[in-house]
C-alpha cells in the first residue's frame, strides 16, 4: 500500500505535458517577436511547445491557419489575407511590423540606368516599370498611398508581378525594369553590390501597417483562453524586441539587449547579425497595431477590384485581444 501510495503521488507530481501549437510565418526580421518569444521560453510559460512552419512569403501562411494546419499566422496583410478574413475565416489579433520613419520595412529602388536617366526620388514612378512579388502584396498598397502623395494616377506605373526578391533582383541588375519594391535586407544587399540604387523607405514615405498576428475566428471566439495565452507570451516577445531596437520615444536605436537579440532572430532567419542590424523593422511593445490604416487597406483594395464590396472590415478586426492603437491630433497612430 506505501508503495502504491508513493506511486501515485509521483504521478500527481508529473507536469502536465505541453500544448503543441503550430505557427505559420516568414523568417523575416518581423517575426523577431516570435523568435525571441520561442527561444527564451515565454510560450513554454504559457503551456506551449511551439513548432514554426516557414513558408517563403505572406499568402500561404493565411491558408495554413484557414486549413488548420497552424494555430496561428504572422506575416504581412495582403489583399489575399483581407479576401479569407473577409469571408469569416480570420481575425486579425495583434500587430506585427508597422511601416514608421527611421526603419526599415520596404525599399523603393531604381534600376541603374533609370536612376541614371533621373528617377531619383519615389515620387518620380511615374511613367515607369516596377517590379513588385504579386498583384495585392504589401508594397502594392504602399504604392497607392505614394501616389496618393505625390498626386500621380497609379495606373501610369506598370506594375511587374516578379513573385519573389530575387527575380525583382535580377530584373532591376538587367535594367529590364525601372524601378522595384523589395524587403529590407535583400534591398540593402542588391544596393551594395552595385545592383540598384536606393531611392527610399517606404516607412519614411507613408507610414502604415504592414504585418499582424491572426488566427480563424472559430478559435478567436470559442478559446479565449488558448488565445490569450498565446498573445501574453507574443507581447513579452515584442517588448524584448522594442527594448532591443528602439528608444522610449519608439524612434530606432539599439538598447543593451540589441545584440542578443540581433542573434536569436539571426538563428531563426538564417542571416547574418550585422544584416539584421541594418534591416530592423518596428514592432509595437504591445503588439498594437493601426485599426484605421487597415480598415484604409481594405477600402484601397475594394477600390482596386481586388476585394468584395460586401466585406465588413471592421468584423475582421478582433478587439478582445490587444486594443489597438489611437490616433494622434495629427490623425496619425501613437508609436
Amino acid at each position: 500500500m506505501r508503495i502504491l501510495a508513493v506511486l501515485l503521488l509521483l504521478g500527481l507530481a508529473r507536469p502536465v505535458a505541453a500544448e503543441e501549437i503550430k505557427i505559420a510565418l516568414v523568417r523575416t526580421v518581423a517575426s523577431g517577436p516570435v523568435f525571441i518569444a520561442r527561444e527564451r521560453g515565454y510560450f513554454a510559460a504559457e503551456g506551449f511547445q511551439v513548432t514554426l512552419v516557414p513558408f517563403e512569403a505572406a499568402q500561404p501562411v493565411a491558408v495554413a491557419v484557414v486549413t488548420g494546419n497552424c494555430d496561428f499566422g504572422v506575416s504581412a496583410l495582403t489583399a489575399g489575407f483581407y479576401a479569407l478574413a473577409g469571408q469569416g475565416e480570420l481575425r486579425l489579433i495583434a500587430g506585427e511590423a508597422r511601416a514608421v520613419p527611421s526603419y526599415r520595412t520596404i525599399a523603393y529602388l531604381a534600376s541603374n540606368r533609370a536612376f541614371a536617366a533621373g528617377l531619383q526620388v519615389p515620387g518620380n514612378l511615374a511613367g515607369h516599370s516596377l517590379g513588385i512579388t504579386q498583384i495585392g502584396a504589401p508594397g502594392h498598397y504602399a504604392l497607392g498611398l505614394l501616389a496618393e502623395k505625390y498626386r500621380f494616377d497609379l495606373k501610369s506605373v506598370r506594375l511587374v508581378p516578379l513573385s519573389s526578391f530575387p527575380n525583382i533582383v535580377t530584373a532591376l541588375a538587367g535594367n529590364e525594369i525601372d524601378a522595384g519594391m523589395l524587403a529590407a535586407t535583400p534591398a540593402i544587399a542588391a544596393v551594395e553590390r552595385g545592383a540598384a540604387k536606393l531611392l527610399g523607405w517606404s516607412g519614411d514615405e507613408t507610414p502604415w501597417q504592414a504585418g499582424g498576428l491572426f488566427v480563424t475566428a472559430l478559435t478567436a471566439n470559442d478559446r479565449p483562453d488558448f488565445v490569450e495565452r498565446f498573445v501574453r507570451a507574443y507581447i513579452r516577445g515584442a517588448r524584448d524586441y522594442f527594448a532591443a531596437f528602439s528608444a522610449p520615444d519608439g524612434t530606432r536605436r539599439d538598447g543593451p539587449g540589441a545584440e542578443a537579440a540581433r542573434a536569436i532572430i539571426a538563428k531563426y532567419t538564417g542571416e547574418a547579425p550585422a544584416e539584421i542590424a541594418r534591416a530592423i523593422a518596428y514592432v509595437d511593445p504591445d503588439a498594437r497595431f493601426d485599426a484605421a490604416d487597415i480598415l484604409r487597406q481594405i477600402a484601397w483594395y475594394k477600390a482596386q477590384g481586388m476585394l468584395k464590396p460586401s466585406i465588413d472590415g471592421a468584423a475582421l478586426i478582433d478587439r478582445r485581444y490587444v486594443t489597438p492603437l489611437k490616433p494622434n491630433a495629427a490623425g496619425y497612430p501613437e508609436r
